[in-house]
């Protein structure tokens, strides 16, 4: 059965997507921890980030730092915070998280919810950064 993460790069359901190339996707959390909270997935299902082989993890990697620098563009903050946790869906991921404090990087913490008008203006913005 395909993930949901598998399922939206197939657009068959929608996601608020920011990036994509032939081989690597970037979509915005839709239970973020803080606004602008993106998910960069390999399109290839893989279900733990240490079963990628080196060149799709070191690529995985500078396209999350792409995706990163525009979101750190967009949405005020001191850093963008990297976690990989992988427990929730069965497909790679990386999330991409603005920070101004650590808290902010804390998965226990309550989940937004963000009107799709306000997630796809955050959408537009990091596409149009990213140039």
């Amino acid at each position: 059965m395909p993930s949901i993460f598998t399922k939206i790069i197939n657009r068959e359901i929608p996601g608020h997507i920011v990036a994509e190339d032939d081989r690597f996707i970037a979509f915005l959390d839709v239970m973020p921890l803080v606004e602008g909270h993106i998910l960069v997935v390999p399109k290839n299902e893989v279900d733990y980030i240490f079963d990628l082989d080196d060149t799709t993890l070191a690529d995985l990697t500078v396209f999350a730092k792409k995706v990163a620098i525009a979101l750190k563009q967009v949405v005020p903050c001191k850093r963008i915070g990297i976690a990989v946790i992988g427990l929730e869906v069965p497909h790679v991921h990386i999330h991409l998280v603005p920070m101004n404090t650590m808290g902010d990087i804390n998965f226990t913490k309550p989940k937004l919810s963000l009107s799709a008008e306000v997630m796809q203006a955050i959408a537009e913005k990091i596409r149009t950064a990213l140039g």
